[in-house]
Formats: C-alpha cells, sequence, structure tokens
C-alpha cells in the first residue's frame, strides 16, 4: 500500500467555522455566555492598571524628594492609590473566578448539547453515509474533533479575547505617557507579528492535516479489531501492521511538523520580546539623559506650555507595560495552534451535521385499525393486530384507509449504487398477500439490494415498488419500516440482557411476549440455559454466544415485532444443520399468512416457496416454483443438480 494513498487534502479551516461556534455557543446560552465576556473585559482592563498606579506612585515620591517631604506628609497622596490598586485587584480576582467557573460550565455543557445534536443528527443520515465513511472516522468526530473544540472554547478564545483587550487597553496607556516609547514597541511588535504569521501559517497548516490523519488512523484500528479473527486466519498480522505503520507514519509527520513550529513560536517570540526589553530600557535611558522632550496625549490633551522631558516616573511602568504589551503578543500567538486545531474539528464536525439527512417526503401512515360490522376500516389507538395505511388526500382533504395486507410489487425497476454502475435492470417482482418469494442468485446478482429498496435504505433509478397498491415513495419511512420485519445474515446484538435485545424488536412489548416469540423459533431451549436466562447480560455483540445463537436471538427479535412482511436474507446460513431444522419449524409459523421474501444459497431453505426467482448480474432470468424450475431444467435445475456453484 503507497503511502499517497494515506495522504489526504487539508481542509480549509474558515473563520466561518470560528463565527458558527460563536452563534452557537451563545445561542445555547444568551446569559452565561456574555456574563463570562464581561468578567474577560473588567480581568482584562484591570490588568492594564498597575502601570497607572505605578506611573502616579513614582511622580508622587519624585515629587516628595524634590520637595523634601517627609513619608507622613507624602503619604496622604500615596497610600489612597495603593488603596485603590488593591480594590481593582479584588475585582479582577472575583471576576476571573467568576469566568473560570461559570467556563467550565458553559464549556461541557456546550459538548454535551453538541454531541447530542451530532447523535441525533447521525440517526437520521441515510444508510449511503455509513457505507462511504470509516466508522472509525467518524468516531474520531466524538472524541479527537470533540477535544479539540474543548480547547478553542474554554482555552483559546478567552485567551485571545483577554489578551486582546489588554494588548488595547495596555497600547492607550502607552501612547497617554509616551508616543516615542510606543513607536519603538510597535516597531518590535512588528517583528512578532511577521514572525508569528510565518511560523503560525505552518504550525495550522499541519495541525489541520493531523486531525484528518488522527481519524483515519482510528478508522483503521476500527476496521482491524472488528476482522481480527479474519486478519489471523489470514495470517495477515503483518501486512495489517506495515499498513498501519505507514498510516501512523503519516500521523506522526504531520504531528511532528505540527509542533515542531508550535514549539519554536513561543521561545522566539519570547526572546523577541525580551530583546525588544532591553532595546526599550536603553532607548529610554538614552531620552532620560539626553532630556528629550516626551510627547504623549496625556501632554497633549493637559498641556499648559512646553513638553516635559523624560522621567524616571515614566520609564519604569513604561518598561513594565512593554514587558505586559510583548507578553500577551506571545500568549495571543501561542493560541493560534489551539484556533486552527478547533476550528479544523469544527469544520469536521460540520461537516456531518450538514450532510443532507434521509429524505421523506412520505404522507402515508400506519395506524392500527378496526373494522366494523359492515366492513368499513376506521382508526384506533387500541393494537388490535390489524394494521391499515391512512392516506391524506390534499386535494379535497379527505383521509382513507387501506388495510395492510402484505402485497409488494416492483414493476420494472432500475437501481445503481454509483452512475453508471447498474445493479438492477428492468427489475419486476410481484409477491402477493401471504406469498413466499425466494430469490437465488450468485453474489452479487442483485438479491440483497431489491430487500434494500423494499425498504428504502435507497431509493430507485426508475421503475415503480407499490405496497397494498400505494407509492411507496408516498409511504412515511419509519411507517414503511416498521410493517416489515428484517433478519440480515450479520447479527447486531446490543449491549444489555438478552430480553432486552428480543424487545428491540417492539419496545413496548411484555415479557410474555418476548418469551413467546424465542419458544416460537426454537431459542427458548437455549436461552433457559445461560447463567441468567433470559435477563443475562450481552455485550461485544453477543460475543459469549455462538453465531447460530446470536441468529436465533435476531430470529426471535423479528418474531416479537410481529410485521405483516419480512425478508429473511441468509436468516439460516450462520445455524447448522441439525439447528436449522429447528429454527426453520419455528420460521415457518413466524411466516404463516405473511408476505415473505427469502434469500438463500441453500436450496433446500427456498424449495417450498410459492415463488422463485433466479438473478443473474441484476436481471431475473428465470421465475417459478421449485417445480416448474425443475422441469424447464435451466439455470436453477443446474444449481440444484449441482450442475454449478452458485459462486
Amino acid at each position: 500500500m503507497s503511502k499517497k494513498k494515506f495522504m489526504m487534502k487539508p481542509p480549509k479551516a474558515s473563520s466561518r467555522v470560528l463565527a458558527r461556534v460563536l452563534k452557537m455557543l451563545f445561542g445555547y446560552y444568551p446569559v452565561l455566555a456574555p456574563v463570562i465576556v464581561v468578567c474577560i473585559l473588567i480581568s482584562a482592563v484591570t490588568a492594564a492598571l498597575p502601570a497607572v498606579f505605578m506611573q502616579k506612585v513614582i511622580a508622587a515620591i519624585e515629587q516628595a524628594q524634590l520637595s523634601g517631604a517627609t513619608w507622613s506628609e507624602a503619604s496622604g497622596d500615596i497610600v489612597p492609590k495603593v488603596i485603590l490598586l488593591a480594590c481593582f485587584y479584588a475585582v479582577s480576582w472575583i471576576a476571573i473566578i467568576l469566568q473560570t467557573q461559570l467556563m467550565a460550565i458553559i464549556t461541557q455543557g456546550f459538548l454535551c448539547k453538541l454531541r447530542r445534536t451530532m447523535f441525533d443528527k447521525m440517526q437520521n443520515l441515510p444508510i449511503r453515509y455509513f457505507d462511504t465513511h470509516k466508522h472509525g472516522d467518524i468516531m474520531s468526530r466524538y472524541t479527537n474533533d470533540i477535544d479539540a473544540l474543548r480547547e478553542l472554547i474554554s482555552q483559546a478564545i478567552p485567551s485571545l479575547l483577554n489578551s486582546v483587550v489588554i494588548l488595547v487597553s495596555v497600547l492607550f496607556v502607552m501612547l497617554y505617557f509616551s508616543l516615542w516609547m510606543t513607536l519603538v514597541l510597535l516597531v518590535g511588535v512588528f517583528a512578532m507579528i511577521t514572525v508569528s504569521k510565518k511560523i503560525g501559517g505552518g504550525s495550522a497548516k499541519y495541525f489541520i492535516r493531523q486531525q484528518r490523519a488522527m481519524g483515519k488512523t482510528e478508522g483503521y484500528v476500527q476496521e482491524m479489531m472488528n476482522g481480527q479473527k479474519v486478519v489471523k486466519v489470514f495470517c495477515h498480522e503483518k501486512a495489517a501492521m506495515r499498513d498501519f505503520e505507514e498510516i501512523n507514519e503519516a500521523l506522526f509527520e504531520d504531528s511532528a511538523r505540527a509542533h515542531a513550529y508550535a514549539n519554536t513560536l513561543g521561545p522566539i517570540i519570547g526572546n523577541i520580546g525580551n530583546i525588544l526589553y532591553v532595546i526599550m530600557a536603553v532607548v529610554g535611558g538614552v531620552f532620560l539623559l539626553a532630556r528629550v522632550p516626551n510627547v504623549g496625549l496625556s501632554m497633549l490633551l493637559h498641556r499648559s506650555g512646553g513638553f516635559a522631558a523624560f522621567s524616571i516616573s515614566i520609564i519604569v511602568p513604561f518598561l513594565n507595560m512593554a514587558k505586559q504589551f510583548t507578553g500577551n503578543v506571545n500568549q495571543a500567538s501561542q493560541q493560534i495552534n489551539h484556533v486552527v486545531m478547533g476550528m479544523a474539528g469544527g469544520a469536521r464536525l460540520f461537516e456531518m451535521m450538514d450532510e443532507a439527512p434521509e429524505a421523506d417526503e412520505g404522507y402515508v401512515t400506519l395506524v392500527n385499525a378496526k373494522v366494523d360490522s359492515e366492513g368499513n376500516i376506521t382508526e384506533t389507538t387500541e393494537r388490535t393486530g390489524l394494521w391499515a395505511w391512512r392516506h391524506p388526500h390534499q386535494a379535497d382533504g379527505t383521509v382513507t384507509y387501506t388495510r395492510l395486507c402484505g402485497d409488494v410489487r416492483l414493476t420494472e425497476v432500475d437501481f445503481a449504487y454509483e452512475e453508471g454502475k447498474p445493479v438492477l435492470r428492468d427489475v419486476s417482482v410481484y409477491a402477493e398477500p401471504g406469498q413466499k418469494v425466494a430469490f437465488v442468485g450468485a453474489t452479487g446478482a442483485g438479491k440483497t439490494t431489491i430487500t434494500n429498496l423494499i425498504n428504502r435504505f435507497y431509493d430507485i433509478a426508475d421503475g415503480k415498488i407499490r405496497y397494498d397498491g400505494i407509492n411507496i415513495n408516498k409511504i412515511k419511512k419509519s411507517d414503511l419500516r416498521r410493517s416489515l420485519g428484517i433478519v440480515l445474515q450479520d447479527t447486531n446484538l446490543f449491549t444489555g440482557s438478552v430480553m432486552d435485545n428480543i424487545r428491540y424488536g417492539r419496545l413496548d412489548a411484555t415479557d410474555e411476549e418476548c418469551r413467546a416469540a424465542a419458544l416460537l423459533v426454537g431459542a427458548d431451549d437455549f436461552i433457559s440455559r445461560l447463567p441468567q436466562g433470559y435477563d443475562t447480560e450481552l455485550s461485544g455483540n453477543g460475543a459469549n454466544l455462538s453465531q447460530g445463537q446470536r441468529q436465533m436471538i435476531a430470529i426471535a427479535r423479528a418474531a416479537v415485532a410481529d410485521p405483516p412482511v419480512m425478508i429473511m436474507d441468509e436468516a439460516t446460513s450462520s445455524i447448522d444443520t441439525r439447528t436449522e431444522a429447528i429454527v426453520q419449524r419455528g420460521m415457518d409459523k413466524l411466516m404463516e399468512g405473511r408476505t415473505v421474501f427469502v434469500i438463500a444459497h441453500r436450496l433446500s431453505t427456498v424449495m417450498n416457496s410459492d415463488v422463485i426467482m433466479v438473478l443473474d448480474h441484476g436481471r431475473i432470468i428465470e421465475r417459478g416454483n421449485h417445480d416448474k424450475l425443475i422441469a424447464e431444467r435451466g439455470v436453477y435445475y443446474q444449481l440444484y443438480t449441482g450442475a454449478f456453484e452458485l459462486e
């Protein structure tokens, strides 16, 4: 596997992502979020005040020294300023505590709501999305990308806002004291910003790539975990390690470069700040000794005569402000990486959240029904065992009811998963109520695709599918699928008890109904012998059960749903012959009076079907019951007699 395969095009970390995050944040917390902003502003502004008070105190001390005043005489001017400064510090301390506490609440609350929104969105995505995206990469969005967004919200944004406010406040104070010293500082700051832009841009590019590479790595690990048995059976360990090595190496290179840039930026900016501090001290000393006239907003606003010369009371606090200014520039530059990572993570989250949901234009719904003595169908809230399609007619506002019988018809259906690569061509299937229709054919012939179309996991390209005479595009998808029971070859059991997994077919089913369903399909015997019977906890997709046992629970789940139409997609393929005979008897009872679609490679499973359809490359080439197809001596006959294999 080439290294090029694992390279990925990095997304653009757009400022729109940041704007969207802030909009959501203030939308979720319209009161707390502004309170945090106010707290940041208070703490930031008060951070610029010590320089002002220091200048006033030093000036007062200079004045007292020149006038020969004693401490008792000068303290009346100095002490109130110190006390006022202490009060400002107390306010800043309270604001910082309030900000950090509220920030913790908002950050975790925001992420909780975001995860909920993402999960709700995921439930509404079409099956196609999960077929085209690695599950590990989707999981990475819930972990790595969410964590990157947490860093952005809890650390980067507050820190940047705090730094910007401090910079603006300190800059105003510096301009107020001395224009010349401020200009010297800004020349150095320009150099810092230039370096930050250069190094920060390289860092941002690789941090974005790191997020994508991390998602790809987790996707591959998840894939290997799910297929670990296959890996070991085919002795594919070395090849898997080799492939992982390449993916991991790509992640390493992107991460190393990102952090190399990031770790370089801090020391460079810090040292530029230190050099600038020394330059400012030297320049201030030169100005002081040369008695250069000082120009500042204070002089311009209150000038009554000529400009005053530089003094210690200007230079000392100015040096502290310069240190504070460059320190905040450095701090702001350090947050660039968190901002970029957060926007990259946010972009991946919004990419998933902006996916088009599964389209559902249906308006015909499934309702409980009852029939009066005259044969009229009416809707009821009680569970009667009788179902009907509720069809509202927009033209005249009337509502009609059609009894759910299980009449399914596909007429001249064409379908392709990818444009230009047809899977089904001109397929017509007619399943009358109570009929058992079987599909036979080689892998890839289109058998499972037909059942996917009946469930509307995918929509057809051409043709019609009607259910009890109603175009399935008009039926609401949730109601359509509620009327269909399906048992797949690959079972999916969820963490919980055996009873919970059976009840998954119908959440309002009682324990007795679940046991009756298990008894019907022959699963009650082995369930009763489990350590805690029906209360036995399952985990890891039922790893403590055999494949056949898992399949029997899946069949029981379909049985408790009691749908009028059943789809059996290789339902007994994982069960041994003896167990299959037991399950088949239960399935025969389950299928009585229902329309059933059966997909099977074992022809013994489909022999008693009312109609058998043989598919080849997306077309139905033979149809009829077992005896008719045997008499025709076509493909089915050759399959049955073993003249050639399905594959």
